[in-house]
This record gives structure tokens, sequence and C-alpha cells, in this order.
């Protein structure tokens, strides 16, 4: 206890430390006050609890707790984690090379990305991890198999592998090599003249990687291009800059931000001679595109550049810097607001302005202000990106919930591989429907029960007659409705067999194709895409989506 009681008073003597401030100075009195209440409190409860405290995670309990007041992304980052902060920002870590996690308990390979030491090891979609370096990983959780798999480029790592229709577990050795995620994880034709791109991060290098892409596509033959934003969460600020000034002439505002510190307020412009400002354009966007996403899509629809197709984006106009602290740990704090060259933030949560019980609110759309694009259009900040062709996502039937939370089109497609060596081009294979009903009869003696919204809704509606004494009354309709929800829920694995298909050969596709095909096999049912195309084929409506006339 005696040691303890030391650490705690060495922590208030460094409280008291932390600043200088001359008298009279109300601010820095009441944070070196605060400081000093919660190092005395923490001796308190470091001496007196009942029971062992550990310091480190009490701590990291009490500054997440005070940064979560802030805002989701000012974050603690101890040195213990700056490994994992630095392949968020850099893309490039020391691995295997392959999307792994926990399903149903097993430790799943869902994607060996193409080239990796996990592909060249022969490691597939589907195989189950066992054991690595002889730890076994029934009791190990996403993050603890993530650090075993992780290492230095040229160590070689063993892998006990379990895979469907092989008797045997089998020992395979695969060599970690430095592996840089790419920010562009497929491009190619979507038409013979209409390029696509996917752009699913900001890290280092994604302008140089977006500049190559379309570069190979015009080569290829593309005329038009598609940028794929969905669900991209954003990253580096320079390099949605870099990004944005492909498309636009040199000496263009791309984005400016403000802040407390007035010093750190700036303009970002095109810097470099752009690589296409007249090639038809369309972005896509969803309500999962962020940040940097955000920037790019913006600054393209405040230039009239390029079509947005999709969903409103997210809204986090917020820009994050990161801090030294001691001890190998940073501090990621939210340092200024970002505006895109029309002049509008699109930051859509005030999280400043709380409410008494800490919630926060967004912004409504009643208070969006109206700003204008070069052209004259008319656009709106306060709550992400409004597309100019809005292509809203289906809501997910039940019956499809079901089927991939209990990972049962995952676990066929693996069947599917097993039996059948080869199958057509990514952009070509079909599901047969004598293919379907083997699916429907895989699905024999498992577990697809669930409960619809209408189900829910008769079960509230009878617990309230029940309340008010009126469920005598009623007794015999609820049956026969209950009786005809049965008999639609039993006809679901036919009623949504199109999106059951469209997900079945997505999964396959991808057992043979990896992340390409995955991409491929979506061109003919995507909506986006689809619509994009639409757009893109007719230069009337492309250049009337642009024009001043257009409706938002």
């Amino acid at each position: 206890m005696l040691k303890k009681s030391i650490a705690g008073l060495a922590l208030v003597g460094t409280a008291w430390g932390l600043f200088s401030f001359s008298s009279g100075s109300e601010r820095y009195f009441d944070i070196a006050k605060n400081l000093d209440i919660f190092a005395t409190l923490f001796k308190e409860v470091n001496t007196y609890y009942v029971d062992d405290v550990a310091p480190s995670k009490l701590v990291r309990t009490g500054i997440d707790a005070m940064l979560k007041s802030l805002d989701p992304y000012t974050n603690y980052i101890p040195e213990d984690d700056i490994e994992d902060f630095r392949t968020m920002t850099t893309g490039n870590y020391g691995g295997i090379g392959a999307l792994v996690g926990k399903r149903d308990g097993r430790t799943i390979i869902s994607l060996p990305h193409e080239g990796s030491p996990a592909q060249k090891a022969g490691l597939i979609i589907g195989d189950e991890i066992l054991k690595i370096d002889g730890v076994d990983l029934a009791k190990k959780n996403d993050g603890e198999v993530s650090k075993l798999l992780k290492g230095q480029a040229g160590t070689v790592v063993k892998l006990e592998i379990k895979r469907f229709g092989v008797e045997k577990p089998m020992v395979v050795d695969v060599t970690r090599a430095n592996i840089h995620i790419s920010n562009v994880p497929y491009y190619g034709l979507v038409t013979p003249e209409i390029g696509y791109l996917q752009l699913s991060g900001f890290t280092v290098d994604a302008g140089q990687e977006v500049r190559s892409a379309v570069v190979k596509l015009k080569e290829m033959g593309a005329r038009k291009v598609i940028l794929d934003l969905r669900d991209n969460p954003g990253g580096l600020l320079n390099e949605a800059v870099n990004i944005s000034n492909l498309f636009l002439p040199r000496g263009k505002d791309i984005v400016s931000t403000k802040s407390k510190v007035s010093d750190w307020n700036k303009m970002y412009k095109a810097l470099d001679e752009p690589l296409d400002v007249q090639m038809p354009l369309v972005v896509l966007t969803s309500s999962n595109s962020a940040s940097a996403a955000e920037i790019v899509s913006g600054a393209l629809q405040d230039y009239d550049r390029a079509v947005l197709i999709g969903e409103r984006t997210f809204g986090k106009g917020l820009v994050q810097m990161t801090r030294p602290l001691s001890y190998n740990s940073q501090l990621k704090v939210t340092t200024a607001k970002y505006y895109i060259p029309s002049g509008r933030c699109i930051q859509a949560i005030d999280y400043a302005h709380r409410n008494a019980d800490g919630s926060i609110n967004k912004i409504p759309d009643s208070l969006r202000v109206a700003f204008k694009t070069s052209g004259g259009r008319v656009v709106y900040d306060g709550g992400g990106i409004s597309p100019d062709v809005e292509v809203k996502d289906k809501p997910v039937p039940d019956i499809i919930r079901k089927l991939m939370t209990k990972n049962y089109i995952f676990d066929y497609a693996t069947r599917f591989r097993a039996a059948n060596p080869t199958i057509a081009v990514a952009k070509d294979f079909k599901l047969s429907d004598a293919e379907y009903q083997k699916f429907v009869a895989f699905l024999n003696g498992k577990d697809i029960t669930y409960s619809t919204d209408v189900e829910k809704a008769l079960d509230n509606m009878i617990k309230k007659a029940k309340e008010d004494k009126h469920f005598d009354e009623i007794k015999a309709d609820v049956e026969q409705i209950k009786k005809k929800v049965a008999t639609n829920k039993g006809n679901d694995l036919m009623r949504f067999k199109p999106e059951i298909t469209e997900l079945l050969e997505q999964e396959i596709v991808s057992r043979y194709y990896l992340q390409k095909g995955l991409v491929e096999a979506t061109f003919n049912d995507d909506e986006d895409i689809l619509a994009a195309v639409d757009v893109l084929n007719n230069s009337n409506r492309y250049q009337s989506l642009l024009s001043a006339s257009a409706k938002k």
C-alpha cells in the first residue's frame, strides 16, 4: 500500500506542474484545481478501496469517459495501440494479408488479399484457423488473433487449418510480408466506355493510387468514370485534396479549416496540374461516406464537376490531428471544422451543445443553410452532402438478415467451392434454379426462425389488448392473422429468391476471384452503379443535373 500512496502523491505533484499560470487567470486555475482533485481522488481510491485496483485500467476508464463527452473522434491512443493506429493511417503492417474474424466462435478466413502471403500459401475463404504457432484460438478474440498473425516481415507463422471437405487439419507455413492495404481495391470497366474505381480509404498515397487507376482505365478505353466512395470512412485530409485536384483545375480552393487556434486556420488549394477536368464523372455516396470522402464529393459537387448518386453522406465536418503524450502514447484530438468551396460545413451533429441528459442532436433540415455551387445550384450545409440523384437503400428482408447472421450463405459458398473447381468469370456467373434448390435443401433442419416486424407489432397489440381486457373480442381475428403471417414466412425463401440468389452469387464468386470478383459480381444488380451508367450514357441528363435549373 505504501508504494501506491507514493505513486498517488507523485501524480498530484505532476498535476500541479502541468500548467504555469499568472495570478487572476481563472481558467488555468480551474484546470489545475480539477487536476489536483482527480489526482487526490485517485490516490484515495488506490489506497483505501477494498480490493486492489489496476491503475492503468482505472485511469484509462476516466480518460475515455472524459473524451467521450466531447466527440467520438477525440481518442486516447496508448502505446500498445500505436501500431494499430499506424496501420489505419498508412495502410501498412507486417502480416499474412487476409481478413480474419470470428464466426460462431470459430476463427475464419473471410478474404485473403490478392498476391498476399496468405493466398500464396494456398489459404482460401472459409478456412478455419485452429492454432497460430501452437496457440489455440478457441477462446481468443479478434484483437488477440490479429496480434498473433502480425509480425516482422520475413518471419514464418505456423497455422493449423481446418478446411471443409478435408478430413484432417493441416499445418500451413506462411511467411509474413509488409502488407499494404490498397486504397483502390478495384478498378475496371463496367461497360466498354465507362470505367469504375472503388476508393475505400484515404491513407498515405491514396491520391497516387487513384491517379494510377484512372490513367489505366483510360488506357482500357474508359471515356467516363464512376468513383465509388460508398462506405468510405475518410482518412488523411491532404489525400482528399490530392484526389479532388485530379479532376479540378490548379489553383482552385478545395477545403478550408477553421480552428480555435488561429494559426491552424488554413485554405487547401489544388496545387498540381489536374489529370482530367473534362471527362464525365459520377461519384457514388452512401450514409457511411464520411470526412475525407465528403471533402472529395463535396468539392466536386460545389464546382459542378461530378454528378453525385446514392445517399446523403454521414456529415462529419471535423478535423483531427495527433498530439504526442508521455510514455509513447498519443492523443487524437478534434482541432477544427472544415468548409468546402461553397462555404458550407457539412457537420451533421452538434457535439458542443448537448441536452441536459447528455444526448446529442442532429441539425434539423429546417435549420440547414442554403449555399450555391459555382454554377448556381442550391446546396445545403449541416447534414452531409446530398446526392444529385438519390437512390435509397432498400430495407433488408428478415429472412436475409437471418441467413446472413447465421452464416448460412457464407457456409454454403464454402461447400459450393469444394464441389466446383471452376466457375464462369465473375461478371457472367449465375446461380441456376437447380443450385438454388440445393441451397434450400441445405437449410433443412437449420434454425431459420425469426420474428417479422408484423409479428412484433401483433405481439404488442395483443399485450395492449390484454391489458385493456379487449383480447377475447379480437382473439379469433388475431389467430387468423397469425396463420397468414406464418404462411407468408414459410414462402419467404421463394418470395425473396432474387435477393438471396444475388447474395449467393456474390459470395460464391468471391471464393474464386476474391475482392475483384466480389465487386464485378455486383455490376448487374447494384442500383447505384446502374443509375450511374444510365446518367453517363445520357449526356443531356448529365448536363442538366449539373445546371442551375436542376431541382434538388
